[in-house]
């Protein structure tokens, strides 16, 4: 019993904090110069915890230090108690009613429709103040780890080999369609061989659904009349609105058009899908009010596809 107690005693937040800050810097010399203290004192430290859990935290590769298996399941785990403890100091120094506050980041082009349905749960509770910071993706993810952000809402996932100390969570899936306010006549024609000629509006080739989409026409010999190209969706919702071509959307960024009939889908590509994903840097999602919406959003998202059914073209 005496030495669970001695054990626990070095599982604090000082030797957690000191940790962290040696991995996120990757070198002894600089992480002793953000904490203010002597390398010297901070090696020990670092040694005493290593010596409490009986396994090495980083591993030397040249001037650089790299987390073991062991480092990366402690960092892990220590994310998670700082992000609960700063849960816990926020609400504590509200006054009158705890408020719970949320940061979220979002990818510049990611739509708004999906952000707002994400959110909007969040506003109804009453309790919850919710910041969005809107950014490209790496810069998003560098303020989470910094612990400026508490989740980045994406539609394209990091890769593994490029940050290994996040996590992706598939938030789910919405189908692609073809919508416009054109009405054309297919003359029997499958998809998609009677694309040839129709004025087409896409997103830039940044996006994985407008990469999929070249490779499906290419396929086909089918040779696309690009009209626009932009990175924002509102924007491309709205040159959709114009009739000047068909637009290349995720159902989800013209829903309420759909609903309203402002806007048709003449076809639903077939294969093509659009995948949403929510960063973060635990492997759980973060608090229990984060898993709640999550749970309710990724319940929309597949309603989402099935709900818009394609018109069909005149014969």
């Amino acid at each position: 019993m005496q030495n669970a107690d001695r054990t626990l005693e070095w599982l604090n937040y000082h030797h957690l904090r000191h940790f962290w800050v040696i991995a996120r810097h990757r070198n002894m010399t600089r992480a002793a110069e953000a904490l203010h203290v002597s390398q010297s004192t901070l090696s020990e430290q670092l040694r005493e915890l290593e010596a409490s859990l009986g396994q090495p935290l980083f591993e030397r590769r040249g001037r650089q230090l790299h987390l073991t298996g062991a480092g990366r399941i402690a960092l892990e785990h220590a994310e998670t108690i700082f992000a609960t403890g700063r849960e816990l100091l926020d609400q504590v120094r509200q006054t009158g009613r705890a408020q719970k506050t949320l940061t979220l980041g979002a990818v510049g082009p990611l739509s708004k429709n999906l952000q707002f349905d994400f959110i909007e749960p969040l506003l109804s509770r009453g309790d919850t103040r919710v910041t969005v910071v809107a950014g490209a993706l790496h810069d998003l993810v560098s303020q989470l780890h910094d612990h400026k952000l508490d989740l980045v809402l994406s539609n394209i996932p990091l890769r593994a080999d490029e940050e290994h100390l996040v996590h992706n969570h598939l938030l789910g899936e919405t189908p692609v369609f073809l919508a416009g306010r054109m009405r054309l006549r297919t003359r029997g024609l499958k998809f998609p061989y009677w694309l040839k000629g129709v004025p087409l509006l896409l997103p830039t080739r940044q996006s994985h659904v407008r990469a999929d989409f070249e490779l499906l026409l290419a396929g086909a010999g089918v040779e696309p009349q690009v009209r626009a190209e932009v990175d924002d969706m509102a924007l491309l919702r709205l040159l959709a609105l114009s009739g000047h071509g068909l637009a290349l959307v995720s159902s989800i960024v013209v829903e309420r058009e759909l609903e309203s009939h402002q806007l048709q889908v003449l076809s639903r590509v077939p294969g093509l899908a659009e995948r949403f994903y929510a960063i973060s840097l635990q492997r759980r999602l973060g608090s229990d009010l984060i898993e709640q919406v999550v749970s309710g959003f990724r319940a929309r998202l597949e309603a989402l596809t099935v709900k818009h059914k394609p018109v069909s073209s005149s014969p």
